[in-house]
């Protein structure tokens, strides 16, 4: 592998990190909060990009088609948490993990039902499929929004939980909810918020995976949330700094084994679980692991 090759792999592992950490750190919020693991939030994902893909075809500018999958993913977030996770919070964590699947497949049909299984051409505005070059290196101008966009992100996610009261009420409850419900802080509020972040998030990285993918399709969300899964606990579930860790290392990882082993290429996947299995194995919290009884995020 030459230089300007090695240079191509790097920032395309960058950015598709980039997408895996923005959807990871919803994973790992929620799990901080709830202890559960949503698996509906890659499909939330999805609904995010179908979302955008309409209204940018309707003729809205790209911007306010983003800005309307944002508002239209969190508030199926907040839907889902209301009507399918709220009424089982006291009831065992395997009947909200059996929910959390049972509201996935519910989103991938419904989708399948309405708009059918064709995937659909994603139409990105003209400055994002942009090629820049550096050299002998070509690159989309989306691989160096992404990274950006997703660290501005983290930071903004990372104030609201060390510098707000809000951030506060959410690492509160992510301790003890009959607690902080004693204190007069209203919980099903809080966690409204925490499902409401995440979801966005997904949304987010949607329509970036739908801009650097240029196809939609109701089952899109099921592999790309698995993986933000596996970042979210590559890192340290619970940490939001780990999440994003995770999902670089992830998407890396994915990149170095197509770009050195072209004959594997479809087995990437695989060998990204591989990875996961391997680092969990060495240090079974994750990257950036805690002691979930003293911290979070």
């Amino acid at each position: 592998m030459d230089f300007s090759t090695f240079m191509q792999q790097m920032v395309n592992g960058i950015s598709l990190g980039s997408m895996y950490a923005l959807i990871a750190i919803g994973y790992t919020m929620v799990y901080g909060v709830l202890r559960l693991i949503n698996f509906a939030h890659g499909d939330i994902m999805m609904v995010g990009a179908f979302i955008a893909y309409f209204a940018h075809a309707n003729g809205v500018p790209f911007g306010v088609s983003v800005v309307i999958a944002i508002l239209g993913a969190i508030i199926v977030g907040i839907l889902t948490d209301k009507i399918a996770y709220k009424p089982l919070r006291e009831a065992p964590k395997i009947s909200l993990l059996i929910t959390a699947i049972g509201i996935s497949f519910f989103l991938e049909n419904l989708f399948n039902v309405l708009f059918g299984g064709i995937p659909r051409a994603f139409a990105a505005p003209a400055y994002l499929t942009k090629v820049i070059k550096l050299g002998s290196v070509m690159m989309p101008v989306t691989v160096f929004i992404i990274p950006i966009v997703t660290l501005l992100i983290l930071v903004i996610i990372l104030w609201i939980l060390y510098r707000t009261k809000y951030g506060m009420a959410i690492r509160a409850l992510a301790f003890d909810i009959p607690t902080v419900k004693l204190m007069g802080i209203n919980a099903d509020f809080i966690i409204m918020i925490v499902f409401a972040m995440g979801s966005g998030l997904a949304a987010i990285g949607g329509v970036f995976y739908a801009v650097s993918y240029p196809s939609i399709d109701p089952l899109m969300g099921i592999i790309v949330g698995l993986k933000a899964f596996a970042a979210a606990v590559l890192g340290g579930i619970g940490s939001v700094a780990g999440a994003v860790i995770g999902g670089f290392i992830l998407g890396f990882t994915e990149i170095v084994v197509v770009a050195s082993m072209p004959e594997l290429g479809g087995y990437k996947d695989a060998f990204a679980f591989i990875f996961l299995i391997l680092v969990l194995l060495f240090k079974p919290t994750g990257i950036m692991g805690q002691d979930l009884d003293r911290s979070r995020f």
